[in-house]
């Protein structure tokens, strides 16, 4: 039997307490997947952080982000909208009425099809998605400060690897 390592994290001393309380378990997933798990807690509050310093919500940051991707002149139909932000039509629009209000994008309808509406990215939106961005991936940058170049490539290649396959699964849904 191996000996126990030092806890290097909290997720060591839950692993060690499990090991101890139900050793007829395999609890070696928790090793990884509970710190993902909290990984993301502290992703998601340092993405929380970023965006409202900029005077937004996740919410509008993932829709302005998508438009911004888009590259000129940064716009996507409310459809390509729903596909990229996971929501239900309703959530969209009431999300694209919030943004037009704060003049932050602005609906256009398509030339021909009048079922068919654009959002188009103000000049404003613009900057707000800019300013937040640079703002994450310094926060985020942080985030990584403790892995070098060679351990960042690693990670990339583990996590695409662990999720693909939940990825491929959650498109056939």
């Amino acid at each position: 039997m191996e000996a126990p390592l030092e806890p290097r994290d909290q997720v060591d001393q839950i692993v060690a307490a499990w090991k101890r309380e139900r050793p007829d378990l395999d609890v070696s997933a928790l090793e990884v997947l509970s710190r993902i798990t909290r990984i993301a807690r502290h992703l998601d509050i340092a993405r929380r952080s970023a965006f409202e310093s900029q005077g937004l919500e996740t919410w509008a940051f993932d829709v302005l982000a998508a438009l911004r991707r888009a590259g000129a002149p940064y716009e996507l139909s409310v459809g390509t909208l729903l596909t990229e932000n996971l929501v239900t039509s309703g959530t969209m629009t009431n999300r694209v009425d919030k943004l037009t209000e704060l003049g932050l994008v602005e609906r256009r309808p398509h030339e021909s099809d009048k079922r068919v509406v654009f959002v188009r990215l103000t000049p404003a939106g613009k900057k707000h998605v800019d300013s937040a961005l640079e703002v994450l991936l310094s926060g985020e940058e942080r985030l990584l400060s403790a892995l070098d170049e060679r351990q960042r490539r690693e990670m990339i290649i583990l996590l695409s690897a662990l999720l693909s396959p939940l990825d491929d699964i959650s498109e056939g849904e």
